[in-house]
């Protein structure tokens, strides 16, 4: 299996979307259902092996080079900031970054604000000026304003229907998010001819799909 392809594949929201666009391009990928069960899959008529990972996890397994390759959104890419090739935008799981209040926030003396992304936030601010104290939390961001933890989150939103639902506006969008094809230095250059395939494949099918 040396010269097989090693691919972190992300759980969850991505990964419907990565699936059919790699069965697309070509690649005996399987189901979701079939992928929740395991966490190394084989596909030998294509060469692969599947690591299946948790999003934030897939470019610290390309760094290190367990994986060749993988997929992950621009966000967890802006945060973890890992030393990886970043190859293609697959143009898939279209959402934004952004900042988030109640619709009467107004600055305060301390403000605070609590995220999953506490590099992409600390960074945000520091360029527009503004000093904040940021709080990492890592689940139901929503909660941080309503009950008093921060004066804003900075979160992803895709469509909106959570912010509203709970009360909450976006008042800034700080950058639009995709997944991205991703690639392990070393990985790049000694199994370059399989990594130019499956970026060339891809890359084929979402000019098709534009």
């Amino acid at each position: 299996m040396q010269d097989w392809l090693k691919v972190a594949m992300p759980k969850g929201r991505i990964y419907k979307q990565a699936a059919s666009l790699m069965r697309e391009a070509g690649y005996p990928i399987f189901e979701e259902e079939d992928a929740s069960r395991k966490l190394l899959i084989e596909l030998p008529d294509a060469r692969m092996q599947f690591i299946m990972a948790k999003p934030v996890d897939v470019p610290t397994y390309v760094e290190y080079g367990v994986a060749d390759i993988g997929i992950v959104g621009k966000d967890v890419l802006m945060e973890e900031n890992r030393d990886v090739y970043e190859l293609l935008d697959l143009g898939i799981a279209r959402c934004r970054m952004s900042v988030i209040a109640l619709p009467d926030w107004e600055p305060g003396t301390h403000p605070r604000v609590a995220t999953k992304y506490p590099n992409v936030a600390s960074q945000y601010f520091r360029e527009h000026g503004q000093q904040v104290e940021v709080i990492k939390l890592n689940g139901s961001i929503e909660l941080a304003p309503m009950i008093g933890l921060a004066d804003r989150i900075v979160d992803m939103v895709e469509t909106g229907t959570t912010l509203r639902e709970n009360g909450l506006i976006e008042q800034q969008v700080i950058f639009q998010i995709t997944s991205r094809l991703i690639a392990n230095r070393v990985s790049y250059r000694l199994k370059n001819d399989a990594i130019q395939e499956l970026c060339d494949r891809l890359q084929a099918q979402i000019q098709l799909t534009r």
